[in-house]
């Protein structure tokens, strides 16, 4: 072979790898995360479903792409995000909240796993737990069980509890989770005042109102008041009014107590519905699954900054007490 047909072969090559690199790359299986909140308040969760899918043998860069959205509980931000991973056709959409509401607006074909998600059934995400029978699927939070459980627990702490006030995002769907509220308040003879939030505007003025006009306040967690956590938190200890939440980062950055789900448990199992998904299962025929794992976790110095006395029946029942 002459010299001069060596050196044009080679160069061929030469400029040929990079573009054989690129489209192994464009091969690679994309997930597209639309985080519904920031990375202070959803970053554990999302780093949770990251391990686990390494540990399910998805290594990012290697075999898999995910890209990242972190909506701060912005529905305009979530939207424009969501769009822009059905113009990228990605393979597979994971959210929670109100972000799944988004994302299933925005594509009927694109799989979408729920991290989290009140009650996909009456948000019309799926068919039945047991069969979703469309292109979405992942894991419920029973928000209408809880409430109940969290009232309890929250008058265990503040006996005298007559009036109780709820921060509610209209925008997320907390049908069943406001009405658990109504109805586990009206058993108990307490009186409820449900504030409706739709931006991060409304939160100062709904606190601002509940000093002296609420003995504890129930917070209907969701991106938004995540986002504006620390917000929440310095009105109500400024109010001294007890609260509830349903993560326990809030009681971990100072508030009274929270009971719920184990978020980091429900994002790291979304993982392996992704891992099946991409392995060719359907979200049709994948059922809905719930939380295993539930926490009470209560703040001992909040208490004390309250003037309220944790009774030591419920500090043995806690899963966590924070000094």
């Amino acid at each position: 072979m002459r010299r001069r047909e060596v050196i044009r072969l080679m160069a061929g090559a030469a400029a040929a790898w990079p573009l054989a690199a690129a489209s192994q790359s464009a091969k690679l299986p994309v997930v597209g995360f639309l985080v519904a909140g920031t990375q202070a308040s959803h970053g554990a969760w999302v780093a949770s479903f990251t391990k686990r899918m390494a540990e399910l043998g998805w290594t990012e860069g290697r075999n898999i792409v995910i890209e990242y959205r972190w909506a701060a509980g912005d529905n305009q931000r979530m939207e424009e995000f969501a769009a822009e991973f059905v113009q990228r056709k990605v393979d597979v959409i994971v959210s929670s909240a109100n972000g799944v509401n988004v994302a299933k607006r925005a594509t009927s074909n694109i799989p979408i796993v729920f991290a989290a998600f009140s009650d996909p059934v009456v948000a019309g995400l799926v068919e039945s737990l047991a069969k979703p029978g469309g292109n979405v699927t992942g894991l419920t939070v029973q928000p209408s069980d809880l409430a109940s459980k969290r009232i309890g627990l929250l008058r265990e702490i503040v006996p005298n509890l007559r009036r109780l006030a709820a921060l509610a995002n209209v925008a997320a769907s907390f049908s069943n989770e406001v009405q658990g509220i109504r109805t586990t308040a009206a058993s108990l003879n307490i009186e409820t005042n449900i504030i409706e939030l739709r931006t991060a505007e409304d939160i100062g003025r709904a606190l601002a109102t509940l000093k002296g006009s609420a003995d504890a306040l129930y917070v209907l967690s969701e991106p938004l008041v995540n986002a504006n956590r620390a917000q929440i938190l310095a009105a109500v200890t400024d109010a001294r009014i007890p609260t509830v939440f349903g993560f326990r980062e809030f009681v971990e950055a100072g508030g009274l107590l929270s009971y719920g789900a184990n978020f980091l448990d429900l994002f790291r199992r979304a993982a392996d519905f992704t891992d099946k998904i991409l392995h060719g299962a359907r979200p049709a025929d994948m059922p809905v699954q719930q939380p295993i794992k539930f926490d009470v976790i209560v703040n001992l110095k909040a208490a004390r900054e309250l003037g309220l006395k944790i009774p030591e029946s419920f500090l043995l029942r806690a899963d966590e007490v924070i000094e």
